[in-house]
């Protein structure tokens, strides 16, 4: 819906850049339709996924096993769910404009900050088993290549850390401006700092044996991302350099002003969402913590068995007569976040100004940090849990 080729065969249509005057808007000076039209048709794209997934969210709420009708809908009935979607998108079209695209800019705020706070939980549990794993092999094998391996994919991520930080001050600051960005990038990197620190402390690492530096290496470059994707939605053109330049007047010229879509930091974000949406639906962890807050378990060893022993029959296996192995609601409300999460993430976070041009603002600047801080919370509460709560079970 961004590509050129679709906004200008949207652009033919009468209605779609259309005010409430029912007056062409190419026609009153220079505005950006064009963004408009791909603005629109992604917010009701999405729209459309969201609702969806939300319908079948509350359809599948308490489904416990297969036994249970409900489990049907969800492992089949395919062509009718397609139906439903397509059903859903063409009428999402004709949601009138209005305050639609202000309301659901929020609701795309929240759910996409939501998802953020996921992708860095599944980072977290992948960096745990990344590293326990090649510390097995390393033990297994009694080699040193596997803790060879561990150093430098470490020393690698905090060394690509301290470019980012280093870039970000280049590029998104100036000599006596842009104070805001200052102080997101120095607050980050002490906090990463300080959660490396406690990461490998003798007491967190008695507590957590399995804690160590590359997952805090991995979380340090994650948030620095997020503060990359944070400060290329500064509103700022000294602090910012994604936006449009000004003239000598100081003023942005609108008849040059052109919505950038596909600057770097939206590309890295769609590739780790892609990448975060297949780690959801393809993966149980190995870690009761993950597997509890993320609403999924792990498959039985008897189980697996016995499906290999009915692959082999030629016959189809249901696991999950006795108890479902995932929880198909929550898995449903995942997918309602990826839903917002892409529809900001294709828009840059823009949303229309009075001029009605797509214009980044400082929320989508604020709930990013925010997200950010929030995930840097989550990872050292996973540190500092066991030390202060000694009478649960983290292991």
């Amino acid at each position: 819906m961004l590509s050129p080729g679709v906004e200008s065969q949207l652009y033919k249509l009468p209605w779609v850049c259309e005010d409430r005057t029912q007056q062409p808007l190419v026609l009153q000076g220079p505005l950006d339709c064009g963004s408009l039209l791909g603005f629109r048709a992604v917010y009701r794209m999405c729209f459309a996924t969201a609702a969806f997934f939300f319908f079948f969210m509350l359809l599948m709420i308490c489904v416990r096993s297969s036994r249970d009708p409900r489990a049907a809908i969800q492992n089949g009935f395919w062509f009718f769910k397609f139906l439903i979607l397509v059903g859903i998108t063409v009428g999402a079209f004709y949601i009138p404009d209005g305050s639609f695209p202000k309301i659901w800019f929020y609701f795309g705020v929240v759910g996409s900050f939501l998802f953020i706070l996921i992708q860095l939980i599944l980072f977290v549990d992948f960096a745990h088993s990344w590293n326990q794993r090649w510390l097995c092999k390393a033990e297994e094998c009694d080699s040193p290549a596997w803790y060879a391996g561990l150093f430098f994919f470490t020393f690698l991520f905090y060394l690509l850390s301290i470019a980012a930080v280093a870039l970000m001050f280049v590029y998104y600051t100036e000599s006596g401006a842009c104070h805001e960005g200052k102080v997101f990038i120095s607050l980050n990197l002490t906090f990463c700092v300080c959660v490396s620190i406690i990461a490998v402390l003798p007491k967190v690492q008695d507590a957590q044996p399995n804690s160590g530096l590359l997952q805090a290496s991995v979380i340090t470059l994650y948030t620095m991302f997020v503060t990359w994707s944070a400060l290329s939605n500064v509103p700022d053109q000294k602090c910012n350099p994604h936006l449009p330049t000004k003239n000598g007047t100081g003023q942005v010229d609108l008849e040059d002003y052109s919505t950038v879509w596909w600057d770097a930091p939206s590309i890295v974000g769609l590739v780790i969402f892609i990448l975060c949406t297949f780690f959801i639906s393809l993966r149980s962890s190995d870690h009761r913590q993950v597997n509890s807050l993320m609403q999924t378990e792990e498959c039985p060893a008897e189980m697996v068995q016995q499906q290999q022993v009915a692959v082999s029959d030629g016959r189809a296996y249901d696991n999950e007569q006795d108890g479902v192995t995932y929880s198909y609601s929550f898995f449903h409300f995942c997918l309602v976040l990826a839903s917002l999460h892409v529809m900001m993430t294709l828009t840059n976070w823009y949303s229309p100004g009075e001029t009605r041009k797509m214009i980044s603002t400082w929320t989508s600047v604020w709930v990013k940090i925010c997200a950010s801080w929030a995930g840097l919370f989550l990872y050292l509460w996973t540190l500092v849990a066991p030390l202060l709560l000694p009478n649960r079970d983290f292991s």
